[in-house]
């Protein structure tokens, strides 16, 4: 991690001292979570928003209350709180207005992130991803416009067009020709037209371009990182999101778990909370205009559903139990790995430092109490 506050910016505050903010949206959630505790360890006094939709879009197990108390316990007064949501334009503009220009950057990991759910409601989907997106980004532009942008995207904005790729059958995945130019990941010039998206892959695309247009148009120094797995310890794991963590959950509890096509050798890359934060706080230090960078665990970190749940049987002792359904979920990737070469040759000094396994390790550890003491198999 580089100094605490080298190169960070201030704000005078009324009183005459300096203060820098960072704003999170989803602030309760795993990379909001993360990103409060990260940037308040640079320094920065942090202003929370999230009122645990996530609760409603995935119940109880999805629900991040036990996460904003731990929050609010580990950071004392360095935390404020508003249970917002970030479709309430008022609400939103009070914040922002409260924090002004001493909010030196605003990371917007707020969202419906499930693909599958968003088909149940999708007025609820397109309002949340991309009206809730609109209004942070209005209010960015209205109060705070030098402060850095990082928005959450994901790799859902290409649809199904990785599916189209020449893919080959292997024992356990599926896998790409080492002579194919993305043999070393997925890069940013995948196109996003003519392939299915869901509906969540459209809300998506929706904030994602608009968060590139309010850099090009307005000038302001935004970034779509745009996310395939990404996890660790302080994932809410439920069924429709969070494959990884969830897939754990349902070995560590004895829990069935529901394999949706491709044999299970569909593959995904995976990125740390640690390493997805300290790509964060790159851009924050030295952020651009209307950047779009894939962020995954690339080559360094990813697995099938077969290898993944290989690694959780020998870290849990205990057999997995699954059933498989022929069907693939829409909009589904069945190979997905990126590259991080255009983010890494703009911030060389970023660098991946959690692998599949030690991420599988760090999950089973922090939840052991959890998942195995409480948890009832289903």
């Amino acid at each position: 991690m580089l100094a605490l506050t080298q190169g960070i910016p201030t704000r005078p505050r009324p009183g005459g001292s300096e203060v820098s903010v960072a704003l999170v949206t989803g602030s309760a959630g795993l990379i909001g979570s993360e990103a409060a505790r990260h940037f308040a360890g640079l320094g920065l006094d942090v202003v929370g928003i999230d009122n645990d939709l996530r609760r409603y879009f995935f119940g109880d197990d999805g629900s991040t209350a036990w996460s904003l108390l731990r929050l609010t316990n580990d950071l004392g007064d360095g935390y404020t709180h508003f249970d917002v949501d970030i479709r309430d334009r008022d609400g939103l503009e009070q914040i922002f207005k409260k924090y002004g220009a001493a909010i030196s950057v605003v990371i917007h990991t707020a969202g419906q992130p499930s693909h599958d759910w968003a088909a149940k409601e999708p007025y609820t989907d397109f309002d949340v991803n991309a009206g809730g997106t609109l209004n942070v980004l209005e209010n960015t532009r209205l109060h705070c416009p030098e402060a850095a942008f990082i928005h959450c995207s994901t790799n859902k904005v290409y649809g199904d067009r990785p599916n189209f790729l020449p893919l080959r059958e292997l024992a356990t995945r599926y896998e790409i020709a080492e002579d194919h130019p993305y043999a070393g990941g997925i890069t940013e010039d995948m196109s996003i037209d003519d392939c299915l998206h869901s509906i969540f892959g459209v809300s998506k695309v929706a904030a994602d371009v608009m968060v590139q247009e309010y850099g090009r148009y307005f000038g302001l120094k935004t970034a779509c990182f745009r996310g395939g797995t990404l996890t660790g310890p302080a994932h809410s794991a439920a069924e429709l999101h969070g494959y990884l963590a969830y897939l754990m959950r349902c070995v560590m509890a004895g829990r069935t778990y529901t394999i949706y096509g491709y044999q299970g050798k569909m593959v995904r890359d995976a990125l740390h909370s640690h390493d997805v934060l300290t790509a964060f706080e790159a851009f924050f230090r030295n952020p651009r205009s209307a950047e779009v960078y894939n962020l995954g665990g690339g080559r360094f970190a990813n697995a099938s559903h077969i290898e993944a749940f290989r690694i959780a049987e020998e870290i849990t002792g205990r057999e997995a139990k699954t059933v498989y359904v022929d069907q693939p979920r829409v909009g589904d990737h069945q190979w997905w790995i990126s590259s991080m070469a255009k983010f890494q040759a703009h911030y060389p000094d970023w660098q991946i430092t959690y692998d599949v396994p030690t991420i599988l390790r760090e999950i089973y550890d922090a939840q052991v109490e959890n998942w195995v003491a409480h948890d009832q198999p289903r």
